[in-house]
Formats: structure tokens, C-alpha cells, sequence
């Protein structure tokens, strides 16, 4: 949702802060969000375990159990924290065409696009004839690797 707020002759856009430095959906980034809300639901039902272990004992092991897979989904979540940042990037086509003595001339390039440290980032991969999608998507990736400075 965005406001409008107009001055004079400028105009100015205030947006939610989660709109604007939203990620793409990757397949890492919703298994991710999807182990996060699985571990809060088991931290729920710990907590109602632990409460009724004061009756039950058996209760307490069971809470125990949760706990750990609690924990595991929520180890499991970070470690695909880096994966999913990884995969939210686009490739696509830039059409450039140049004016020579023989007339126009038209090419393609594979580029990349995504956001580091709130601002976006354009790359240039290599010509279309040069390299496919697969390639430009492979060679994007481990750019973007290199430029987040992941090992």
C-alpha cells in the first residue's frame, strides 16, 4: 500500500518498508518459511506440554522430543536462509540495437538483476548467441555468490 502526498510540483511515494525489500518466491525461500512456522507450531505445543507435565510425566519426554524438532527445523530454516537469497535473482534479454552505415543492427545480451544493501543490482552475462538461459543462470548465480561474498 502506498500514500501520495503531494507538494507543490513534487511528488513523493511513502511505501511499507516489507514491500519494498520483499524477496522473490524461491523454492529454498518457501521451504524455509515453511520449517519456520512448523517450529513455532512445535514451540507452541511444548509450551502447553511442559505446562501439563506437572501431571502427566510422560508429557515431559514428548515436550522434550518437540524441542529438538524444533530445533532441527529451525537449523534446517537458517541453513536455507543462504540458499534462497542466492536463487532470487532474474535473468533476462536486453535488445540493444545500433545504427550503422549499413543500416540498423540488433543484438541480444543475457542480464541479471537483483538487490544488494537496498539498492539494485544490473550485470551483464555474455551474448545470447555466446550462451543459453541455462548457462546465463548458472554464470548469474555464481556472480551474485561472489558479489555477497559467499564461499
Amino acid at each position: 500500500m502506498h500514500l501520495k502526498i503531494v507538494y507543490g510540483i513534487f511528488t513523493i511515494f511513502k511505501y511499507n518498508a516489507i514491500e519494498l525489500f520483499a524477496m522473490h518466491k524461491t523454492e529454498a525461500g518457501e521451504r524455509r518459511k515453511l520449517l519456520q512456522r512448523n517450529a513455532r507450531k512445535l514451540a507452541s505445543d511444548v509450551r502447553v506440554l511442559q505446562k501439563a507435565a506437572k501431571h502427566l510425566p510422560a508429557a515431559r519426554q514428548e515436550a522434550q522430543r518437540l524441542q529438538e524438532e524444533a530445533d532441527a527445523a529451525l537449523a534446517e530454516a537458517e541453513a536455507l536462509k543462504l540458499q534462497a537469497r542466492l536463487e532470487d535473482l532474474t535473468v533476462w534479454v536486453m535488445d540493444k540495437t545500433k545504427r550503422t552505415t549499413k543500416g540498423p543492427r540488433k543484438y541480444a545480451y543475457w542480464m541479471a538483476t537483483w538487490r544488494k544493501g537496498g539498492k539494485t543490482r544490473n550485470v551483464h552475462l555474455g551474448s545470447c548467441g555466446k550462451m543459453d538461459a541455462e548457462a546465463a543462470l548458472q554464470k548469474a548465480r555464481a556472480m551474485k555468490a561472489e558479489a555477497i561474498h559467499v564461499n
